[in-house]
């Protein structure tokens, strides 16, 4: 996979399983913890729509409390573009989530962390749409 496939992979792939993992949808729910936390260094940090900054250990400590919490949400993500150096990489797309009757949308700008064998989310900034 070249760098910009490894990003794609990474964003389609978490989002899949973050929705798995909303709706309470897996046979190994440790094993899907550990593939959801799989792609984040511990120097990770995210800056949520609403202004709030998340480190990896408030995820961490996060996921738990949303398993299987929503079990109607999808979530989709689309419009995905990437930029690349050897060692990092930034990528923009827009995230939907629809529960219910509810849409929510961002736009989420992430940088990579890029090594031979994956991408892994260094930061990540959301704004709500």
């Amino acid at each position: 996979m070249n760098h910009t496939e490894k990003i794609i992979w990474e964003i389609v792939e978490f989002h899949k399983n973050i929705e798995k993992w909303f709706q309470g949808k897996t046979e190994n729910q440790e094993n899907l913890y550990r593939k959801l936390l799989s792609g984040f260094p511990p120097e990770f940090k995210m800056l949520n729509g609403n202004g709030d900054t998340v480190t990896l250990s408030m995820l961490t400590d996060w996921l738990p409390t949303v398993f299987g919490k929503f079990p109607e949400r999808t979530i989709q993500v689309e419009n995905i573009e990437v930029n690349h150096t050897d060692y990092h990489g930034l990528a923009t797309y827009t995230e939907t989530q629809i529960t219910g009757e509810t849409v929510t949308r961002r736009a989420s700008s992430a940088v990579f962390l890029l090594n031979e064998e994956k991408a892994l989310w260094f930061h990540l900034i959301e704004k709500w749409l």
